[in-house]
Formats: C-alpha cells, sequence, structure tokens
C-alpha cells in the first residue's frame, strides 16, 4: 500500500442545525465536526484502511487539539502535521438549504494552515514514492502557495504521484484578485486531476470545456475527472475517455461529498501500488480504471447521505463492493 500524503488546510466545520421554527429570530446552532477538503481526503483514505499522512499546520488551541484526535482516529498518521502558536485553527461555518447543499463563510486570515513554509517540508517524508495530494486553497496567499509548489516539486523529484483537487472556494481568495493563474501554476504539475462541473466552468469561462481539456492534457496531466454531483462522471486522458454513473442516494450533506471520491480514488490508487510510473499502465486498462472510478463514486455517495464531514466518510465494511 503507497504511502498517501494530503497537504492543506486541516480545519473545523461549524455544522449549522435546522435553523430555529421562528426564522425571523435568527437563531441557528452550529456543532463542531473536524474537516478541511485535505484533511478530509487523509480521513477518507485513513477509515478505508490506506497509508495516509496529513502535511500541514494546526494552532495549539482546542480546535487543533480536536483535529489531530479525529484525523488519528480516522486512521491518519499526523507526524507530519506541525503546530503553531502564531495563529489559530481555521474556522468554516457551513449552512445546508432543503436540499443539502452548503455555503460557507471562513474564518482564515491568516490561520495556522496559511503559516506553513517551504522549508517545513522533510526530505524524508517522501523517502518512498506515494501519491501527493493537495486542493486549491493553499494557494490564495503568496506563502502558502510557494510553500505548496515547494512540496508538489519536492514529491515529483521523489516520484510522488501528484493529485490536485481543485477545490475553488472564491470567497478565500483576496477581494479584487484572480485565481486562475495561481491554478493553471499549480494544474500544470499535476499527474491527476478533479474538477467539479462549477470548476470547469470557471476555468472555461473565457474559452470552452474541450479548450481547457486539451489544455490540461497538452501540459502533461495525465488522468481529467469531472464531476456533477449525482450525475455521470465523466474521465479523460491520452489513452481514452468515458463515464461512470454513482448510485443513486437520497442527499442528506454534500460538505464531504467530493473529498470522499477523491479519498476514495486515491485509496484504490494506493492499494494497486499506482505511483506516477504506473499510471499511464492503469491508464491503458479502462475495465481497471473505471472498477477504481466505481468505487469511488460509491465512497461518495455514501458520504453524501451523512451528515458532516470526517463523520461522513465510509470504511471499507461501508461499502456494497
Amino acid at each position: 500500500m503507497l504511502k498517501v500524503i494530503s497537504f492543506g488546510e486541516a480545519l473545523v466545520d461549524m455544522l449549522s442545525s435546522q435553523v430555529s421554527e421562528n426564522p425571523s429570530s435568527g437563531v441557528e446552532q452550529f456543532a463542531k465536526y473536524p474537516g478541511g477538503a485535505p484533511a478530509n481526503v487523509a480521513a477518507a483514505v485513513g477509515k478505508l484502511g490506506g497509508n495516509s499522512y496529513m502535511a500541514g499546520k494546526i494552532g495549539t488551541d482546542m480546535f487543533g487539539i480536536f483535529m489531530r484526535q479525529s484525523l488519528h482516529e480516522a486512521g491518519v498518521n499526523t507526524d507530519y502535521l506541525l503546530n503553531t502558536n502564531a495563529a489559530n485553527t481555521a474556522l468554516a461555518f457551513v449552512s445546508l438549504d432543503a436540499e443539502g447543499e452548503r455555503s460557507f463563510t471562513f474564518y482564515r486570515n491568516p490561520s495556522a494552515d496559511m503559516l506553513f513554509t517551504a522549508d517545513e517540508f522533510e526530505d524524508d517524508w517522501f523517502a518512498d514514492a506515494g501519491i501527493f495530494h493537495f486542493c486549491s486553497n493553499t494557494l490564495t496567499a503568496i506563502g502558502i502557495r510557494e510553500a505548496t509548489l515547494a512540496g508538489i516539486r519536492k514529491a515529483k523529484a521523489a516520484g510522488f504521484l501528484i493529485s490536485f483537487d481543485v477545490n475553488l472556494r472564491c470567497n478565500l481568495w483576496p477581494a479584487g484578485s484572480d485565481p486562475t493563474a495561481p491554478i493553471w501554476q499549480a494544474l500544470a504539475l499535476a499527474d491527476m486531476v478533479k474538477l467539479s462541473l462549477d470548476e470547469m466552468n470557471f476555468l472555461a469561462a473565457s474559452t470552452s470545456q474541450d479548450e481547457v481539456l486539451q489544455r490540461l492534457l497538452d501540459s502533461g496531466v495525465s488522468l481529467v475527472l469531472l464531476t456533477d454531483g449525482g450525475n455521470p462522471l465523466r474521465y479523460f486522458s491520452q489513452q481514452s475517455s468515458g463515464t461512470v454513473t454513482p448510485p443513486k442516494v437520497s442527499m442528506v450533506d454534500s460538505t464531504a461529498a467530493g473529498d470522499a471520491f477523491i479519498g476514495g480514488f486515491i485509496y484504490q490508487l494506493a492499494a494497486m501500488d499506482c505511483k506516477h510510473s504506473e499510471l499511464n499502465t492503469l491508464l491503458n486498462t479502462p475495465d481497471r480504471l473505471e472498477k477504481a472510478l466505481r468505487f469511488a463514486s460509491h465512497c461518495g455517495a455514501y458520504a453524501v447521505s451523512h451528515k458532516g464531514a470526517f463523520t461522513s466518510l465510509p470504511g471499507i465494511n461501508d461499502l456494497p463492493l
């Protein structure tokens, strides 16, 4: 089983309960759940039984302690998760609508995860090839962006497969800034990219989806995964393209849906010993690829039918496979 390093924000989701019966009162209760997209992926891999590591930085506050313990309980090695007294652990307040769709308000400027520096990546983290996963929330400010790119390059040099889930949150970017150029800089370093349909439309705002896909493949991305909620997943590579239809479920909370999906897929890659040098072999065998994507789709479907982030992620025995 390959090592999987998820890098980025480990934060606390303050998840809304139902709004008070008297809407005019504005009373809304929030309960804390472990979260953050890369941390969710680390937990997804860990709960499935993978060799999962979380890299990043948390505060020494009560929320940081809660995050480290939650990751540990999910089967994640936290040796690469550093502490700082310089800022608190980030918070994200999450409200849900009647269909379970979420909206976010972040408290993160700055937060502990943004203080990770390039020189804090240790060489021995990358001693054996594995999978390095990250998202765009560590591209939002120059310091953490430089650290992220340094980690990607160190992982690539060690033979890691690089996985990038764009996971765009525009409200985390400074007012007036355009995320496009930093995201494309990171996309050009990735072997595997996951995009939601909304993120694809963002990248294709001044062009077309076909041109975005071609640019990704021309830049060296080997596999593009395009998700669209409960609609069929589409995948694209130089070798082939296709669709996989996820199982139908009743949605309760979409908070960790994409993270459960990509975590399930990364777990499958790790179980197949699919580091960078082996990815093209997998892509040349579409039956194996689609089997892994169906597994990942079941992980995503399980997550949306349960509340929370870590709490919604399946173990291997929760899946009908």
